[in-house]
């Protein structure tokens, strides 16, 4: 999937009338099937940025196209639909539901795409199957450590096989070893499957295997730097 912003900006309005600026005059382009590592500190606008391209956030400002298609002119349910059928979301604290079974979460996903309406658990066993999970497919998150709980996380966000997988801060709660392995395992099954797959971090180490790697400070794309 090709993302393209141009002019992007937002800004959140406090209670009170205060503003705070969170991404500022934002143009970047991420060609279909690109591994690009968003970097910078916390608070710098990564987040921001990844849920205006998951389109979970509408921006202030700018213009945002997906396919050479204005996203920002879809209605909320035709962005919902989008988000359900062609865009995976990996996130920091993992966001299982605790009182269901893994292959449970991994199938919620579906519930929004009804071609597969009939084959939901099957692909969530399959998908649960990449990510070496499918021997725990019957436990619940309080179950997991947090490297199992993170690729079911992985399992969920590829289900639905999108063509834009989002990962925020995916290593943020582990340990150093088990991250890698997670952000290998996410570039690996997201490459596999064609994915444009866009990371936010602020672990250098994942720009060594990114295609592009992108930093950020104050809202602003200061370097954009690709991978030789």
């Amino acid at each position: 999937m090709r993302l393209e912003l141009a002019g992007v900006g937002k800004t959140y309005t406090l209670e009170g009338g205060a503003e705070i600026p969170a991404l500022c005059d934002v143009h970047l382009v991420i060609e279909r099937g690109e591994f690009v590592a968003l970097m910078g500190p916390s608070g710098c606008g990564k987040t921001t940025l990844l849920s205006i391209l998951g389109l979970l956030l509408r921006p202030s400002c700018g213009k945002y196209s997906l396919e050479n298609h204005d996203a920002l002119t879809l209605s909320r349910q035709e962005q919902a639909r989008l988000r359900g059928q062609a865009i995976g979301f990996v996130f920091q604290s993992y966001n299982l539901l605790p009182r269901e079974k893994a292959w449970r979460n991994v199938m919620i996903p579906l519930t929004f795409n009804p071609a597969y309406r009939s084959k939901r658990r099957e692909r969530a066993l399959e998908a649960l199957r990449s990510v070496n999970m499918l021997g725990r497919k019957n436990h619940f998150p309080s179950q997991m450590s947090g490297g199992e709980q993170q690729r079911v996380g992985i399992a969920r966000a590829l289900v639905n096989s999108p063509r834009l997988l989002l990962a925020d801060e995916p290593t943020g709660n582990l340990d150093t070893r088990t991250g890698s392995e997670i952000i290998k395992l996410i570039v690996e099954l997201g490459k596999a499957r064609g994915a444009t797959v866009v990371i936010a971090t602020h672990d250098s180490s994942v720009a060594e295997l990114a295609d592009r790697s992108i930093e950020m400070r104050d809202g602003r794309i200061v370097a954009d730097t690709a991978r030789k």
